[in-house]
């Protein structure tokens, strides 16, 4: 049977102020704008209802399209990186729940180093100070899984920038250094030439998953102009979009630690400008499609977080603490709820027949010196509350003021793990650093709390033997890797190997990827 995923979808309903685009970032588009993407075989996924809740009226939006000429609809439905062989946004799926996990066999209890990759070091000194190299929060490294033909364009067409170890496992990482780098996964060796983006790179970059070659990465940090996004093609290394600042926008730091999503037809960026950014693309060809603004309480939030996506709604978490569900065909506001304060973890979504939930915590940041992380399930389709947890925590002096509460992504558990879901949280007190902390999904009830060394702002990832028993491995600040049992948070392992283990790690195969502020990027088996 052949369908039409275009069939898939309610009517959308476009919607965009009546003043137009924006000049240069409305360039016309050259394709059938009707053309309908053709599956076969596909399951038919409804979208989400097209509707607005009451918990709306606090959020003050406007919606501006700027491709009049191209519809608002995703077309289809189905998830690309499912699909695709690599990790290549942060958390590797819309849903941001980790769909990689490693393999070990019997009870891991132990971490060997395989390779350490080396990173330049920029001394350039900021307004907000110096930022040095390796990976910062959150700094995910991406796994691009090339095909022959594929590797063949990358050789004829970006010959001057490849080198003797590429091959079709490449990790890509972008560094605090203001480069992003290129590494043979098997032997540890730049796979290319490393590409200067002229400033800090803190978040995850995101590689589209068409595997057209678009890479898209956001500077963290202004060290020099221009300061914002781009978009750089990985066959031939050619720069294909750079956006400064947006004169529109509602807030005004142009940060992009967010990692960009697709979903259909289009690709999704959040700015710490407070603005979402809906972008077309046909193949390597992009154009800004439409933008979401809101204020709430007559303040614009910005968005350090990734935006999470079930179906054809969108979950924003943002540094004022608000949570937005967004149609993501017609960039309006579904709900909004109020998690209490600063929400930089990325929300993690998971189906319960058929129903989207979502999970998610703050920071202590907004509340004062004292606090709580407020950990929360919500209806994904309604924002209602179905549990919420308090863990009590504050902030720390460490040179710095430093937040406690949630900054990693929680880790869904599988295998003797079902049911569970965990997150590293931080009550930043002396005796009381940081704590992996296990919830039951149904009651939020704490099952166990794993006390680490040090904070963590890492997100776990699973690893899984023979008999379907669950591994969390992790990292904190001061450098310590852990091997934990998910069934009852016992520590099989813990060494210090990196600096500051900021960064999240990815799993492939029996090992981590994951980069360390200072220099390093390591490869580290679990044994």
């Amino acid at each position: 049977m052949t369908s039409c995923a275009c069939a898939t979808l309610v009517a959308s309903c476009a919607s965009g102020s009546k003043d137009g685009a924006d000049s240069n970032q409305a360039n016309d588009a050259s394709v059938d704008s009707t053309a309908c993407v053709m599956t076969t075989d596909e399951p038919i996924i409804m979208a989400y209802p097209d509707t607005m809740l009451s918990s709306v009226k606090q959020v003050d939006f406007r919606v501006d399209t700027f491709l009049n000429d191209i519809s608002g609809s995703l077309l289809q439905l189905t998830d690309y990186y499912e699909k695709s062989p690599g990790i290549l946004t942060f958390r590797g799926a819309p849903t941001r729940n980790m769909p990689f996990s490693g393999r070990v066999k019997g009870t891991p209890s132990k971490v060997n180093v395989e390779w350490v990759f080396k990173t330049d070091v920029d001394t350039t000194r900021t307004d907000y100070g110096v930022w040095g190299g390796g990976t910062g929060w959150t700094g995910q490294p991406l796994l691009a899984e090339w095909d022959n033909e594929q590797l063949n364009h990358i050789r004829t067409s970006a010959s001057e920038y490849v080198t003797d170890h590429l091959s079709n496992r490449e990790i890509i990482v972008g560094s605090l250094c203001g480069k992003v780098y290129f590494i043979d996964y098997l032997t540890g060796k730049a796979s290319r030439k490393s590409y200067n983006v002229g400033n800090p790179i803190k978040g995850t970059m995101s590689l589209d998953p068409t595997y057209c070659g678009n890479l898209y990465i956001g500077h963290g940090v202004p060290a020099r102009q221009p300061f914002g996004a781009l978009i750089v093609n990985l066959f031939d290394h050619r720069r294909v979009d750079t956006f400064g600042r947006d004169s529109k926008a509602w807030r005004g730091w142009g940060a992009y630690d967010s990692s960009p999503v697709r979903v259909g037809q289009f690709m999704f960026r959040p700015g710490e400008n407070g603005t979402l950014y809906k972008l077309w693309t046909n193949g390597d060809t992009v154009r800004l499609h439409s933008t979401l603004r809101y204020r709430i309480n007559g303040a614009a939030p910005g968005f350090e977080s990734s935006m999470a996506v079930s179906r054809n709604y969108g979950y924003l978490s943002d540094n004022h603490g608000n949570i937005v569900a967004v149609n993501l065909e017609t960039m309006r506001p579904v709900w909004h709820y109020r998690n209490h304060d600063d929400t930089d973890a990325t929300i993690v979504v998971e189906e319960e027949n058929g129903t989207p939930f979502i999970y998610t915590g703050c920071e202590i940041d907004k509340q004062g010196d004292n606090g709580f992380c407020y950990f929360v399930k919500l209806n994904g389709l309604t924002g209602e509350v179905v549990w919420e947890q308090k863990i009590e925590g504050r902030k720390a002096e460490l040179g710095k003021t430093t937040e406690g509460g949630m900054f990693a992504t929680p880790l869904i558990g599988h295998g003797d793990c079902e049911g569970l879901i965990f997150s590293n949280i931080s009550p930043m007190q002396p005796d009381n650093w940081c704590n992996l902390i296990a919830f039951d999904k149904a009651t939020g009830e704490i099952r166990y709390r794993t006390p680490l060394k040090f904070y963590s702002w890492s997100s776990p990832v699973a690893f899984y033997n023979e008999k379907s028993e669950m591994f969390i491995v992790t990292g904190d600040t001061y450098g310590n890797i852990y091997i934990i049992s998910g069934k009852d948070g016992k520590v099989l392992h813990r060494s210090q190997i990196g600096n500051n283990f900021e960064s999240s790690p990815i799993a492939v195969d029996s090992c981590i990827i994951v980069g360390s502020r200072g220099q390093e990027i390591y490869k580290l088996s679990i044994q």
